[in-house]
């Protein structure tokens, strides 16, 4: 038996599908990379823009075409099969197994059950610790799923549901399952991590309750478990408390890299948008962050266009950006998602509108990416190396500012931690030597620039 799973969205769903497949092999599928060669195809769906909701249209037109000429399960799972819009798609492209994204325990049952045309709709949460991934140095671990947060542009709190939180035992019991297995890096996942222990009454005034502690004191735990690197995302400006910013600080393992949405620099936007916050709030955060991890690189997300957006709101995002900084950011024209407040209550904005500005946002993006890269330009960095660059002779991998970066092969031969010093820097990547020859060549360039001189 031979299946295909296929993956749209984020890194959550990453880690689902990795959930998914462990499951499968466990009653004896192996695994193909095309869909011409599987017995069984999941689509693992993603519903937050239309996007990814187009390409599931797309390959369940091309599965159903497939469907007709071989013997061919399909599945849908993930937050798209939560939505009444993902039961209509599910029944017109014939699906077989459809199962939300807190029912992914409940897919060999599915399957064994045989197919059926009736769905499978699960709201409720089920956590799955999965095995460690084969043969891969970085992994993710889920810690919480689900948001209690109202965005009005946003489907999660109806795909994924209120917030909860998984036990710390848990957590940490896969934590130390990773370290032996030779991960190098985990990243820690949740629609907002910084809400963990929340749902179990759980404040800044009480650190500890229940047996959950804070988000920063696991972030501690995990911090100082033996894994060399750790990550953690997506936060909420909301959550972002200063316990997390000192944790950082003072937990040599916790990468340097904060991933801090703030969608808008406008405040009435954001009032639009229920972010509960303002921009002078989110601004203190950063003022925070800035002051305690000065080489902390910042990345955000953006949605360009949102209803009722005017002009000198937009100005506001781009003055906002040229405050922060940032290393890198998601931009997003917005996509109305039926179900949401905003498109039962806003009117959309016209898409060439839309189009303008995440384009005049993309060339500011630009200026400062490079900028910021440029910087790193003669310093020494860790770089995680994940396999081979698409030049010849070159290894790529990331920093533990979450840079992409291409080093030499003679360098890094295999996968794994090393040191080099950046070279050369372009808008979206680094370059790297080791340090021995990186100072050969600054020498000889200072020579040439000497005699032309």
């Amino acid at each position: 038996m031979r299946a295909c799973v296929l993956t749209y969205g984020c890194q959550m769903n990453e880690y689902d599908t990795h959930a998914i497949q462990s499951q499968l092999a466990g009653i004896g599928y192996s695994f193909v990379d095309h869909v011409k060669d599987a017995d069984l195809v999941i689509l693992n769906t993603c519903a937050v823009r239309g996007k990814p909701v187009d390409k599931v249209r797309s390959m369940l037109g091309d599965l159903r075409k497939e469907k007709k000429k071989r013997n061919l399960t399909v599945g849908m799972m993930g937050c798209l099969a939560q939505l009444p819009e993902g039961q209509e798609i599910g029944a017109k492209y014939g699906v077989d197994i459809m199962l939300g994204p807190g029912a992914i325990t409940e897919i060999v049952p599915a399957i064994q059950r045989g197919k059926f045309q009736s769905y499978e709709f699960k709201a409720e949460l089920n956590f799955y610790t999965p095995p460690p991934p084969k043969d891969q140095l970085t992994a993710h671990v889920t810690i919480m799923r689900g948001c209690n947060h109202k965005c009005t542009y946003c489907i999660v709190p109806t795909t994924r549901g209120p917030e909860v939180s998984r036990t710390p035992a848990d957590i940490m019991a896969e934590v130390e399952t990773l370290r032996a297995a030779g991960v190098l890096e985990v990243s820690l996942l949740g629609q907002n991590v910084n809400s963990y222990g929340m749902d179990h009454g759980r404040s800044e005034h009480r650190p500890v309750l229940d047996g959950f502690p804070s988000f920063a004191e696991l972030l501690r735990m995990v911090g100082n478990a033996g894994i060399p690197r750790v990550r953690f995302i997506t936060s909420h400006p909301m959550n972002f408390s200063e316990d997390i910013v000192y944790t950082m600080a003072e937990t040599p393992a916790i990468c340097r890299y904060i991933h801090l949405p703030v969608q808008s620099g406008s405040n009435r936007v954001l009032k639009r948008m229920a972010r509960e916050y303002t921009r002078e709030f989110y601004l203190e955060r950063v003022r925070l962050i800035r002051e305690l991890l000065p080489d902390a690189t910042m990345t955000t997300d953006i949605i360009v266009g949102f209803p009722g957006e005017t002009e000198a709101d937009f100005q506001e995002t781009l003055s906002l950006y040229e405050e922060v900084g940032y290393d890198m950011a998601y931009m997003f024209i917005y996509s109305e998602r039926e179900g949401t407040p905003a498109a039962k209550h806003f009117d959309d904005m016209p898409h060439e509108v839309k189009v303008d500005r995440l384009m005049r946002l993309i060339e500011k993006q630009k200026e400062w990416s490079w900028k910021l890269n440029r910087s790193w330009v003669g310093r020494e960095v860790e770089v995680l190396v994940k396999g081979k660059a698409s030049e010849e002779g070159f290894m790529q991998g990331h920093t533990r500012g979450n840079h992409t970066i291409v080093v030499p092969q003679s360098l890094a031969p295999k996968p794994g931690l090393y040191r080099a010093t950046v070279t050369h820097a372009t808008p979206h990547m680094l370059y790297g030597e080791s340090a021995e020859v990186s100072a050969r060549s600054v020498a000889a360039r200072l020579e040439v620039l000497g005699a032309e001189a």
